[in-house]
């Protein structure tokens, strides 16, 4: 997947837009912070407001959208009100279904923050609505733009492996960060880690093998993290190290091996793909991508560059800054989002079924969940 570029100034919008487009972000927590950082590097963009019902989320909203950015507390109002021509939703997952149910009462198009929801009803919901609006509908996938991750898809789609038979994520990485209200720290409010924290990685199994998932088998445990927690009396039931296989209908399996207390690492994620020609491998941070060839034996390594601007715009290697420049391409030329709605319904599917394998310690056929 090639990275997209920057439409050029004076690029036709869709009718009834303005220019600059104006972005409106519902939820500024950490990841809607992300958003408006890296649309303040876009040409031709601008967060013209936001909405949000806390108050510390509200002050780093108008701290990084800035003064001229409309505050408000119900981003209903927002959405009846601003003067915006395009929504982001990054408010917490088990939100999404109804803040979504709400934007689909616009025309105005739309990029959800992942998962897509946290439940599959909640997902088969929003595809129903999403079918229907007239605007464009795009799932954040982020991790498909990371540019070594985009480089190492160009290498698999170029045949540089043959037929992709192996796919191996490691994510190694620090535990979850701190959420207003302390959301994130319970499975009924995230749908999980493997729902919450994986589901980019099922989605890049799901894109890179191009094969529908057709059975998870998971072991899971929080072992480390958030033991000492608690809130109102309750503790963190968030798990914090996993791996997951999964089976795939074209024959081709995947692995994903997380841990959540590994910041010793030298990088945070490592993708591996393997075929009867080769194997290509992705490292992050160190954005290197490795390509080797079985016959004649060859292997080359490719530093794969990004802008220091874009690196410190947000915490996911400069993903977020691509994936908004390739959102804007699908915007301008009237074209489908390159990860549809269905896309997230399966990502967050895999992650489920991945949950339900680590608990009841069985492998979980992806048609129990009616798939």
């Amino acid at each position: 997947m090639a990275l997209a570029v920057a439409a050029e100034p004076g690029t036709p919008h869709p009718p009834g837009m303005a220019d600059p487009l104006r972005y409106g972000i519902i939820g500024t927590g950490m990841m809607g912070i992300e958003h408006i950082l890296n649309l303040r590097l876009l040409p031709d963009a601008v967060v013209t407001a936001f909405a949000d019902p806390h108050p510390t989320s509200q002050k780093w909203g108008r701290d990084t959208a800035g003064p001229d950015a409309e505050l408000y507390e119900d981003h209903r109002a927002l959405l009846a009100e601003a003067p915006v021509d395009v929504v982001v939703v990054s408010t917490p997952n088990h939100t999404h279904a109804d803040v979504l149910e709400e934007v689909f009462r616009t025309e105005k198009p739309v990029l959800i923050e992942k998962p897509l929801c946290t439940t599959l009803e909640d997902c088969r919901r929003v595809e129903e609505l999403a079918s229907k609006h007239p605007a464009l509908v795009w799932v954040a996938m982020e991790y498909r733009y990371m540019p070594p991750v985009a480089r190492l898809v160009e290498e698999v789609r170029g045949g540089a492996v043959g037929t992709p038979r192996m796919l191996a994520i490691r994510e190694h990485r620090f535990p979850f960060l701190p959420k207003v209200g302390n959301w994130n720290r319970f499975s009924r409010n995230t749908g999980g880690t493997l729902v919450e924290k994986c589901c980019h990685f099922f989605d890049l199994m799901n894109f890179i093998l191009d094969s529908r998932p057709v059975r998870v088998y998971a072991s899971a445990g929080q072992d480390v993290n958030h033991l000492d927690e608690e809130y109102d009396g309750e503790r963190p039931d968030i798990l914090d190290n996993a791996y997951a296989l999964v089976d795939y209908a074209s024959g081709a399996r995947a692995l994903l091996d997380l841990c959540m207390f590994a910041e010793a690492s030298r990088n945070q994620e490592e993708i591996c793909v393997v075929g009867e020609k080769g194997k290509v491998e992705a490292f992050v941070p160190e954005s290197t991508v490795v390509v080797g060839q079985r016959s004649p034996r060859e292997i080359r390594s490719e530093h794969v560059p990004v802008e220091e601007r874009i690196l410190k715009a947000g915490g996911h290697h400069g993903s977020t800054y691509f994936e908004h420049l390739a959102f804007r391409k699908a915007l301008d030329a009237g074209a489908p989002p390159e990860v549809s709605v269905s896309d997230g319904l399966w990502a967050v599917a895999v992650g489920l079924a991945a949950q339900r394998s680590a608990e009841e310690h069985r492998p979980v056929e992806l048609r129990e969940l009616g798939l």
